[in-house]
């Protein structure tokens, strides 16, 4: 018989990525204005702030696309936080361009610059801070090593691919590897440095939400990315090849209404088999670092762990996939029992199955509901308000859609009828806040919204088109966007539907 997890508490959240958190230096970071966003999240008596993933980004920006499952992103370590302890002067910072543009990250830019100063910084920290560090390596050892080799080689090779590297590198050859770290120790070091700067960092700002009554919700990805250290390490429980370490299975989705060709995510799918036999040695060891940087986890694609779609990676698309057997009650039985007491949440959107469904109903993960996908031409959608279970939580929108706003103003004229008949709308009404306020009156246990539905915002402030490159994880907020009425706005309604975070 299974544990079930806790119920969440009734109450609102908002989803803000802390690359969209005001900066000078062009993308969010981990410094006093994401105190003053905590501070404003609790004005407005929000319980949950639910954060992308806050891995190192790759080529397409996309934080689902991450060289480590365990490393941050340097991008989010704080310069001014650098220069109080230290580490760097404010003339370093000077004459600087960080982007003409302060309502969107460019990551060229941050690329470029970010590393030079971040290096500058380690230069500073030589001596200062051995102690901290060594004791930060022998607590983060089952990554932390692994990783900052990892980049340095990437570094060193003019980041290219991985399995593009010197064969006994790509290999993990003791002797190669040791030969490496010997000649490029500095460079090592440096990465380590900018992740103890990182989790220090982090650690505070989260302590300062805890609190304040607030907890982090992270977001695992289920696959790892195929350029990562990840899959340079543990290869063996990816279905690649033994020799060239090329992906054999790659994850994606089947054709749908939405794309003729399916998806095709380019990921190595897990090899079940082999992570069983490893005790679940990886999985254990993720979950566990996730849940040391947030309080509660969504499990991204969560029906892949049920069954999982399955692409040979020759493939040119995904038409010809199959549905083959993931980890299921095993894994999370396994799951469940080394971390008793944690709470997840499951992405089941998409079609799923009445086995995902019992999946997730055994261990009591609250799934998710989209008001954007409710309003279909049979008015039988499972993600209309009365068909909501208590368990669960409803979404306004998400980071793959439009904002509330953007979905409002798309509406066609028939749709828009649907809405305003459903919600009761009259012509005078404010459509968006009526729908905030009717989420808010559900029964789902937790009511979540991009902190742009909050703004009023439309898609110009969109975070992810989900299959497009280059437009994306960009969207930058503002100081004067959070304001005091706004907050006293969100905490009255919150009082009202009995989602007050006191």
């Amino acid at each position: 018989m299974s544990k079930t997890q806790e119920r969440l508490q009734r109450s609102n959240g908002v989803i803000m990525p802390i690359f969209s958190i005001p900066s000078p230096y062009g993308i969010g970071t981990f410094g006093k204005a994401a105190y003053d966003v905590v501070d404003f999240i609790s004005d407005a008596s929000l319980k949950y702030w639910q954060i992308l993933p806050l891995g190192q980004t790759s080529y397409g920006d996309s934080p689902y696309q991450s060289f480590s499952s365990f490393a941050g992103n340097p991008y989010f370590v704080d310069l001014d936080m650098l220069i109080e302890d230290g580490f760097l002067k404010e003339d370093d910072l000077d004459n600087l361009n960080f982007g003409d543009n302060d309502r969107y990250v460019d990551y060229a830019i941050q690329y470029n610059l970010r590393y030079r100063i971040l290096k500058k910084a380690y230069e500073n920290s030589k001596g200062k801070l051995d102690n901290k560090i060594k004791e930060f390596r022998k607590k983060e050892a089952y990554w932390i090593e692994d990783y900052a080799m990892f980049m340095a080689i990437k570094h060193d090779n003019l980041d290219i691919s991985w399995v593009e590297w010197d064969d006994k590198l790509r290999d993990r050859d003791t002797k190669a590897l040791d030969e490496f770290r010997k000649k490029h120790k500095d460079d090592i070091d440096f990465y380590v440095f900018i992740q103890y700067e990182f989790f220090i960092q982090w650690g505070k700002l989260k302590d300062y939400a805890n609190r304040r009554n607030i907890d982090i919700i992270g977001d695992l990805p289920i696959y790892v990315a195929f350029d990562s250290c990840d899959a340079w390490v543990n290869s063996e429980i990816l279905a690649m090849d033994e020799v060239t370490k090329k992906a054999l299975i790659v994850g994606g989705a089947p054709p749908d209404a939405y794309s003729e060709d399916g998806q095709l995510w380019g990921n190595p799918v897990y090899n079940w088999d082999k992570v069983k036999e490893t005790s679940y040695d990886f999985w254990e060891k993720r979950i566990g670092m996730a849940l040391r940087t947030y309080d509660l986890l969504r499990l991204d694609h969560f029906r892949g762990f049920e069954k999982y779609y399955a692409i040979p990676a020759t493939d040119e698309n995904a038409k010809f996939g199959s549905w083959e057997i993931g980890g299921g009650y095993e894994f999370f039985d396994h799951i469940m029992k080394k971390y008793p007491d944690r709470q997840f949440i499951a992405e089941d959107l998409g079609y799923i199955t009445k086995e995902v469904d019992d999946l997730k109903d055994y261990y009591g993960f609250p799934g998710m509901n989209v008001i954007q996908f409710a309003f279909n031409e049979n008015f039988d959608s499972n993600y209309l308000p009365h068909n909501y279970e208590r368990n669960s939580v409803v979404y306004a929108s998400t980071h793959d859609s439009s904002t509330l706003k953007g979905w409002l103003d798309d509406l066609d004229e028939e749709e828009l009828s649907f809405v305003t008949r459903y919600f009761g709308l009259e012509e005078d009404d404010d459509y968006l806040w009526e729908i905030i306020r009717a989420l808010m009156a559900s029964v789902s246990d937790v009511a979540m919204y991009q902190i742009q539905d909050f703004f009023e915002m439309g898609d110009e402030s969109k975070i992810n088109s989900p299959s497009t490159l280059g437009i994306n994880w960009k969207w930058r907020s503002k100081e004067e966007d959070f304001t005091d009425e706004l907050a006293e706005k969100i905490k009255e309604m919150s009082r009202l539907y009995g989602r007050y975070n006191g």
